[in-house]
């Protein structure tokens, strides 16, 4: 029997093209699906051979979206989220599905997961994906669903709500904070030379220019966890300094100004129930804890 020529997509291509769409390189899109930078280009050339369009091109930063690619995604990833549905018994109006969360290390560590897990037992149907980034991560690309960002967004075609405002302050065990108060030199916990770039170490640099940095670490998490073992005092936001087992906020002053919360969406999801029932959860989530964040 001779075999049918195919006209349909296969799924494993459009699996193939969501990742390289979403991270923009072969070799991102082979650690993301576990496979190689060889069944990448064959499958993306297998789905463009099928669809008969240009999906992507290839500069020098890395893989780019044609007009035709971005309306594929779209439909890709709207093709993947049903796929994440299947199994799940029939429908009954409730959200079901995946939705992808992307925050910050230190507000998704201190805050967000312990929030969001309680989610699915409360909407069984919702299945959640926290990724945490420093940079900001494409909506576009459908790389995450919802971004929570800090400071006011730049992005194009985007549904941003305000969460709140993010104050700072100092924090150490009570011994230290009131040596400090009595005049002593405070020694400080901040971040690694690899995130030296980030507002709040480039604020404690210029404010404390010679001050010893006497332990550095990747994220506020891990900075409240060293200040909890007294070996100096950590610029911390106060939703970590206030939750943190053992610190109060020392009398030192100016600290930096507080950043806004952002949290984002893509226009075309405002209708979409699971994202929409995400976003709603965060709000209220933030609104509830306002306390904990502010100056």
């Amino acid at each position: 029997m001779t075999e049918k020529k195919r006209t349909e997509p296969d799924w494993q291509d459009i699996r193939v093209f969501l990742a390289l769409a979403r991270y923009g390189s072969l070799s991102a899109a082979a650690r993301a699906l576990s496979t190689n930078h060889s069944t990448i280009s064959r499958r993306l050339h297998s789905l463009e051979a099928t669809l008969g369009e240009k999906l992507v091109e290839r500069r020098p930063e890395g893989y780019v979206l044609t007009a035709a690619g971005t309306h594929a995604l779209a439909a890709a990833d709207a093709m993947e989220s049903a796929v994440h549905t299947l199994g799940r018994g029939p429908s009954d109006g409730a959200p079901r599905g995946l939705v992808r969360v992307n925050a910050p290390p230190g507000l998704s560590q201190g805050f967000l997961v312990a929030r969001l897990a309680r989610l699915p037992l409360q909407h069984p149907g919702i299945d959640i994906d926290l990724a945490t980034d420093l940079r900001a991560v494409s909506l576009e690309r459908h790389v995450t669903d919802i971004a929570i960002r800090l400071g006011r967004p730049q992005d194009g075609d985007v549904l941003a709500r305000p969460l709140g405002r993010m104050g700072f302050g100092f924090y150490g065990l009570p011994a230290l904070c009131e040596r400090i108060g009595n005049g002593e030199q405070p020694v400080f916990i901040g971040f690694d030379e690899a995130n030296a770039y980030l507002p709040e170490a480039v604020w404690l640099a210029r404010h404390h220019p010679r001050a010893r940095v006497a332990f550095r670490a990747n994220n506020q998490v891990a900075q409240a966890t060293a200040a909890g073992a007294g070996v100096g005092i950590a610029l911390l936001p106060h939703y970590i300094g206030r939750s943190a087992p053992g610190l109060r906020q020392c009398a030192l002053a100016p600290a930096p100004p507080a950043r806004e919360i952002w949290l984002l969406t893509r226009g075309q999801d405002r209708k979409d129930l699971p994202i929409r029932t995400v976003v709603d959860y965060l709000v209220e989530a933030f609104d509830a804890e306002r306390a904990l964040f502010d100056e």
